[in-house]
């Protein structure tokens, strides 16, 4: 039986610090299906997501650390599958290390013919933040510290939907109030004339000095996307994100090199092999890796070396617990995005102070409110 036993975690639990670092070996990986309700339902040019729908992951070990993250589905007709293969997932690993590195390679392995996008790989992503958050925990340490960094507060732009200026002034005047610098909003719902609308709306609602991003959710052609964001340049936009299908890596290239206005792409890359894949198609100005679909924390450690390689600045996708960790260990590091779907869940989530979040340990630093657990439990 291996354990690591080094933190004071470790003492209080009756081990003593040896001069061998061992590591604990998984017990147990369970899975739990909640649907959670948002503060602020997001509305896109691509559908509605009134809800969070989650997947809660907890990895027990023998020596009884504990490790949890947690996969958002997008809708809840994916939580069955997601748990169900969560569940076999972990029968695979059972008995084995924690291990995070080695414990990948085995996914790597297994699934080589099948490949690792979609459920399965969110399913992956999912277990890897669980060990990771499992092994920073024995070693009683926050994430980002254990893997060498430092925890400093991470600037952050509030992340809203489809907003309406007249109807969500309030709204968006307290994420100033609150200290943020930047605002997204995501448009496209409508025609260039909307678009213009509101982004010359909110930019005079937030002021010159205050950073505009948009998001057009994948929903135009390349034509109608390098029509559109030349009609948008005035607005001083930070950045358009996925104008067209995220897939399409040379029509982003293609928007990219026709436009003023950087390109923002990243969060539907599969495992490091689609960020590189982009790269070498030079489709994004910026990068924004999605911690659930980029493989983990063992994707996104080598998904930021990539940026740094190619110079290329990072911001998070939503997952704003793990993100804040991450950031801070990305040499290249841009923006988190808030946007808080797991706060109805945990016992103590992150606040944004001064428009800046700043991550928590031991490990990811996130607890379950059980009680919260039981109410949304699908």
């Amino acid at each position: 039986m291996k354990w690591l036993g080094t933190g004071r975690r470790g003492k209080a639990m009756g081990f003593e610090k040896s001069s061998v670092i061992q590591q604990p070996t998984i017990q147990t990986v369970r899975s739990r299906a909640v649907d959670v309700p948002l503060l602020r339902p997001l509305k896109t040019a691509a559908g509605e997501i009134p809800s969070a729908p989650l997947v809660l992951i907890d990895v027990e070990t023998e020596e009884g650390v504990s490790g949890h993250a947690y996969i958002f589905g997008y809708m809840v007709l994916t939580l069955k599958p997601l748990v169900s293969l969560i569940d076999q997932l972990g029968e695979l690993i059972k008995g084995k290390s924690v291990a995070p590195l080695a414990r990948m390679r085995d996914f790597e392995k297994t699934f080589r013919l099948l490949g690792r996008q979609g459920l399965l790989g969110m399913a992956i992503s999912g277990i890897d933040m669980a060990l990771w958050d499992a092994l920073a925990r024995a070693h009683d340490a926050p994430l980002a510290e254990f893997l060498g960094g430092e925890l400093a507060p991470i600037p952050a732009y509030d992340s809203y939907g489809s907003v309406d200026p007249v109807r969500d002034r309030s709204e968006i005047e307290r994420s100033l109030e609150r200290g943020f610098k930047a605002i997204k909003i995501k448009i496209g719902d409508g025609d260039l004339a909307a678009d213009v609308k509101t982004v010359a709306a909110v930019r005079g609602i937030i002021g010159d000095d205050v950073k505009l991003m948009v998001d057009y959710n994948q929903t135009l052609t390349v034509p109608e996307a390098i029509r559109r964001i030349e009609r948008l340049c005035e607005y001083d936009l930070e950045w358009v994100e996925e104008p067209v299908p995220a897939e399409d890596l040379i029509g982003h290239a293609t928007v990219r090199a026709a436009g003023k206005i950087p390109i923002q792409t990243g969060e539907n890359w599969w495992f490091p092999q689609g960020m590189a894949q982009a790269i070498a198609a030079k489709a994004c100005d910026f990068a924004m890796p999605d911690i659930m679909k980029i493989g983990g924390v063992t994707g996104w450690l080598k998904a930021a070396a990539q940026a740094e390689a190619a110079s290329l600045p990072v911001s998070s996708h939503v997952f704003i617990e793990a993100s804040a960790h991450m950031l801070n260990l990305t040499p290249t590091a841009h923006w988190l995005e808030y946007l808080d779907k797991a706060r109805p869940i945990l016992q103590d989530p992150i606040d944004a102070e001064n428009g800046k979040v700043l991550a928590r340990g031991p490990g990811l630093g996130m607890i379950w409110d059980e009680d919260a657990v039981r109410r949304y439990l699908v």
